[in-house]
Parts: structure tokens; C-alpha cells; sequence
């Protein structure tokens, strides 16, 4: 069965590697954001420097960090939703509950391929541009980059968690657009796509910092500029792997009940 969701997080890999104009496109328009951010965020910590504990050289990057991430860790969209939803509609999602493979499992295996994909295809090259270009910050140390990648692994959970609980609303609204639309902006929001949470004011910043997207920008983006160390990385990881935990679980029963809808209308 392992080697069954390795070969489905493969196909998801050479399925959009195939997309190679989108992919350019992709890095192209995360690239031209990138540069317009960067000089608002110049603009931001010219007038207030050591905003949210970051200096100008750590906005930048937190900038480049999160035009790499946009798609690798879903923060809008998870690349998948609007096929699962599709098939919830139109009924095809019978025979994949039939399947002897779970489906959550399955999609989960393919998000993988594709977000190591978008690692790679859309995430690198951003952000090679931005430390070209910028003088924003490297990690001092090279495990600083494993752990930064664990931490987009988790991030990348995390995400797939959201989405698939979202494509799941489909069995009972029929149309889970609207769904969609409110986990897209509540990743554009509170993953700190726009800003970093960690200047949000107030309760708004203390409630945003709990929710489950700060896994998927915020710490990375903290992991890579070494603002965790010792415990604090591992209580950093705990948190990713909560949020991870509780919404796949979620996922679960949300299949389960949907297996058991499909079961009693077959029937």
C-alpha cells in the first residue's frame, strides 16, 4: 500500500511538471509581487524599523519567503480542491470510495507530489531573485535549512488538511465554492500573505498567531530567520503538527460520514 501512495505522490509530481509554460508564468508573476511588495515593505520599515521584531533585511526575506511558499503551501488555493469538489458533484466520487484505497490518503500523496513540485518549479526561483536583487537575511547556520524545510513540510500538511475539509463541505452543500472562497481569504489573511502576523495589533495578532495558517508562512518564514531555537523550534513543530493532527482528523470523520451518505443513497 506504501508503495501504491509513493507512485500517486510520483504522478502528482510528473503531472505538473508538465505544466512547464504555467510554471514559468507562475514564477514570473510571483516575482513581479515579490518586487512590488518588497518595496512597499521598504517603505513600511523605512518609517518603522524593527517592525514586529523584524529588521529590513528580515522583511525582505519574510517578502521572498512567502512569494516561494504561495504555492507550495497552499496559502491560496490547494491545487486540488476544485477536482475533488468536481467529482463530489457530479457523483464520480462513488467510485473512489469504493476504491480500495483510502481516499484521503490518496490525495494526500498526490498534494505531495505537487507541492514538492511547486518547491522546486515555482518556490526556488523567487526567491533566488529576491537575494540577488535585495539584501535580505540568510540563515547563519546550514541546519537552519533542514529545519526550514520540515517546517514547510508541516506547513504543506497543514494546508492539504484546510483544503481537503473544504472540497468535503461539497457532499452537503453541493457546491462548495462559496466554501472556497472564505478558506481562500482566510489563507490570504491569516497566513500573513499581506503582512506578518506578527505585527497585527492587539487580540487580532494574539488570534491570528493560533489559527491553523500561521503554520503555513508564518513559522517557516520565522523557522528560516532563526527566530526559534532549542525548545522553541520543537514547540514550533508541535504546533504545526497539532493543527495538523486535529484537521485531518476532522478530514476523517468528514469522509466517514460523507462514505456513509453515499452508501445509504446508493442504496
Amino acid at each position: 500500500m506504501r508503495l501504491l501512495y509513493a507512485t500517486v505522490a510520483a504522478g502528482g509530481f510528473r503531472r505538473h511538471a508538465t505544466y512547464r509554460m504555467a510554471t514559468a508564468a507562475g514564477v514570473f508573476t510571483n516575482t513581479v509581487f515579490g518586487f512590488i511588495l518588497s518595496y512597499t515593505y521598504i517603505a513600511l520599515w523605512g518609517e518603522r524599523p524593527q517592525l514586529g521584531g523584524y529588521d529590513m533585511a528580515d522583511a525582505l526575506a519574510y517578502v521572498w519567503i512567502g512569494q516561494g511558499l504561495i504555492t507550495v503551501c497552499g496559502l491560496m488555493g490547494g491545487g486540488f480542491e476544485d477536482e475533488l469538489i468536481e467529482r463530489i458533484r457530479t457523483g464520480d466520487i462513488a467510485v473512489d470510495l469504493y476504491r480500495p484505497a483510502d481516499l484521503q490518503a490518496w490525495w494526500f500523496a498526490a498534494n505531495a507530489g505537487r507541492s514538492a513540485y511547486q518547491l522546486l518549479g515555482r518556490g526556488v526561483a523567487p526567491m533566488a531573485v529576491g537575494a540577488l536583487v535585495f539584501d535580505i537575511t540568510l540563515p547563519e547556520r546550514a541546519s537552519t535549512w533542514l529545519a526550514f524545510l520540515l517546517a514547510i513540510a508541516l506547513g504543506a500538511t497543514v494546508s492539504f488538511a484546510i483544503w481537503y475539509l473544504v472540497a468535503m463541505s461539497a457532499f452537503w452543500l453541493m457546491d462548495g465554492q462559496g466554501v472556497v472562497q472564505v478558506a481562500w481569504l482566510g489563507g490570504l489573511f491569516f497566513s500573513g500573505m499581506l503582512l506578518p502576523l506578527n505585527v497585527f495589533p492587539g487580540a487580532l495578532g494574539e488570534v491570528a498567531r493560533v489559527l491553523p495558517w500561521a503554520s503555513m508562512l508564518q513559522i517557516p518564514a520565522d523557522v528560516y530567520l532563526e527566530k526559534y531555537e532549542g525548545w522553541g523550534l520543537v514547540g514550533a513543530y508541535a504546533f504545526q503538527l497539532g493543527w495538523a493532527a486535529v484537521l485531518l482528523v476532522a478530514g476523517r470523520l468528514a469522509q466517514s460520514l460523507a462514505t456513509r451518505k453515499v452508501v445509504v443513497q446508493g442504496g
